[in-house]
């Protein structure tokens, strides 16, 4: 039976799942105290000024607040001068650059790594907004410091009008049914779709913990572009039985038939499909925010071996399994890797959330090959003891 979770208001996941989830909001007041204080305001601009930082600054003009500007990363301190009354600043992937956000990914365990997306935060003034809108992915909005008023609405979907000339899609108004005001430690689930309207009460962080579902346009780009790499691909079809014809410029049922079948056929058990699929949802959606280790040989670890060093995960990459006939294939920052079969158990573990002490069990000539191939591919790192 599940387990009742704080983060839900006391409510299982099941229940979460089953009444929630991608239908109707849910407000839990002080959901995640641990949140508050692990960013300040200042925190957040000198981190939307950092080189590899996804960020934008949206700003309100004082004498036409309903005229917005965007601009987005890289940003300088210029950019932060002579700003409007009203402003916001959004960072995404701070998660990436925290152990302590990356960790508050696990108070979400009911939710498979593959639909997280990151960890947004956005800082704002008094009377800070970044309009009535509505994402097509589902987010915790958790709030981190200061107040911020939530408004939410109207179901919206892709045929759902924006105002004009505006570089944000912004809706003209909502249908309140939800007038609620967060305070640190507080969470609000926003599902796809929903309209929503955040007005900072006063100096005001909020985290968005965002979970994205794939759309198809990319995952059929991807398969395209595997289908590109295989030469034999390439041939023509060889021709169906012919006959004679007057329609030159027809291409018939039974011709327009055998191509749509051919082509049907081999989708149906192409072996580029599963490579694209794991290669497309094992990427880092910020893969500037991957660091680069220095290189490290196996014969290295050696010397940290039962020193208190911990094995995780790099916060900025992702790591995917599939269980092929009791055989685990890794994929990760959309490369398949390879590893021994003895350190496969232990990688899932890694891949599944766990933190694992680097100690003895770990000391085999293969599996320190491994972890040496995987640190310095930035998908694995050693946490020093505390």
């Amino acid at each position: 039976m599940s387990q009742s979770l704080t983060v839900l208001g006391g409510i299982t996941a099941e229940e979460f799942l089953n009444e929630y989830w991608q239908k109707k909001p849910l407000l839990v007041r002080n959901a995640l105290p641990e949140i508050i204080g692990l960013l300040e305001p200042e925190d957040v601009q000198e981190l939307a000024l950092e080189e590899d930082v996804t960020a934008r600054l949206i700003r309100q003009k004082n004498k036409n607040p309903n005229e917005w500007h965007v601009k987005s990363s890289p940003l300088t301190k210029g950019d932060f001068q002579k700003l409007p009354n009203l402003w916001t600043i959004l960072v995404q992937a701070v998660d990436h650059y925290s152990f302590d956000i990356a960790e508050l990914w696990k108070k979400f365990p009911f939710i498979p790594q593959w639909r997280r997306d990151d960890i947004m935060v956005s800082y704002a003034p008094k009377g800070g907004s970044v309009g009535k809108h509505f994402d097509f992915y589902d987010v915790f909005l958790v709030q981190g410091h200061g107040h911020r008023r939530w408004q939410l609405g109207q179901m919206c979907n892709e045929s759902t009008e924006f105002l004009p000339d505006q570089p944000l899609k912004l809706l003209a108004e909502i249908d309140v049914h939800f007038d609620e005001v967060l305070a640190p430690g507080d969470l609000l689930y926003v599902p796809p779709g929903l309209a929503h309207y955040g007005v900072a009460e006063d100096d005001c962080l909020t985290f968005s913990f965002g979970f994205r579902m794939p759309n198809l346009s990319e995952m059929i780009d991807q398969v395209s572009d595997k289908f590109a790499e295989n030469d034999s691909l390439k041939n023509p079809l060889l021709d169906i039985a012919r006959h004679q014809t007057e329609n030159l410029g027809e291409i018939n049922s039974t011709e327009f038939s055998y191509l749509k079948t051919e082509l049907l056929n081999y989708l149906s058990k192409a072996p580029e499909f599963d490579a694209a699929i794991m290669s497309y949802m094992s990427e880092s959606n910020y893969p500037n925010s991957i660091p680069e280790p220095e290189e490290i040989e196996a014969n290295d670890l050696l010397e940290v071996v039962g020193t208190g060093y911990q094995l995780i995960l790099e916060p900025a990459s992702r790591l995917l399994y599939r269980n092929q006939n009791e055989v685990l294939d890794f994929w990760a920052n959309g490369e398949n890797i390879g590893i021994s079969e003895s350190f496969a158990s232990t990688l899932k573990q890694i891949a599944d959330g766990k933190v694992l002490m680097f100690d003895e069990n770990l000391n085999q000539d293969e599996i320190l090959e491994d972890i040496a191939l995987l640190l310095n591919n930035a998908i694995l790192m050693l946490l020093p003891p505390n």
